[in-house]
């Protein structure tokens, strides 16, 4: 009897052990389905960050290039709503409670209010600006212009302020004065409402009539 070369017989069983690897049979000798390849998710398109809100300085911009009232008004709005922002919730509550008592017409404890606020954030001009106010409805004209003044060395922007001092100025029958106030807010407000009246009204008597 033949003896049968065992290198010859490995030779023979390791194509059928390959082949049982690269195909996975279903179980009864047929190869198997191959797995269909995995697909990739699509990537999503990263999203657009949100708008950065004008700065104060481009809402000044917009505000003087403005030739709409309506559109100037609401830029205007937008401005104070900035320079109303004390950035103290402490100040914001002295400020609100002062604007209450101001309502109620209890005028001596809006001023006592709007000194703590002013005290305690003396760089916020709007709180200048407001206690002016205050001692404006107490007949306290000189203590007014003061805070006005305060309020615009802080903030030389601050059309209400400007106004506001050319209201008492012209109340004080100093026109010279009054009118370089309402100029001032007329340049950065152009459609500032009254102040372009206030501004013909005072200009012939302080710059002259046109002969």
């Amino acid at each position: 009897m033949a003896r049968v070369n065992p290198f010859l017989l490995l030779l023979a069983v390791l194509p059928l052990a390959g082949s049982a690897v690269a195909a996975p049979s279903d179980g009864m000798g047929r190869p198997g389905p191959r797995s269909a390849p995995e697909r990739q998710a699509p990537e999503k398109p990263a999203a657009k960050p949100a708008p950065k809100p004008p700065s104060l300085d481009d809402l000044f911009a917009r505000l003087k290039a403005s030739d709409d009232p309506a559109e100037a008004k609401g830029v205007a709005r937008l401005i104070e709503q900035r320079l109303d922002r004390s950035g103290s919730a402490t100040v914001d509550l002295l400020t609100d409670r002062a604007r209450q008592a101001m309502t109620g017409r209890d005028f001596a404890l809006a001023a006592e209010l709007m000194d703590r606020a002013t005290a305690l954030d003396p760089t916020w001009s709007e709180g200048w600006n407001r206690r002016a106010t205050v001692f404006w409805l107490l007949s306290d004209k000189s203590e007014a212009l003061a805070d006005l003044q305060r309020a615009l060395v802080l903030e030389p922007r601050h059309f209400e302020a400007w106004s506001a001092m050319g209201k008492i100025y012209e109340s004080m029958d100093d026109k010279g004065r009054a009118l370089a106030a309402f100029r001032r807010a007329l340049a950065l407000y152009p459609k500032m409402d009254k102040v372009q009246d206030a501004v013909d009204r005072l200009a012939p008597d302080v710059d002259g009539r046109d002969l």
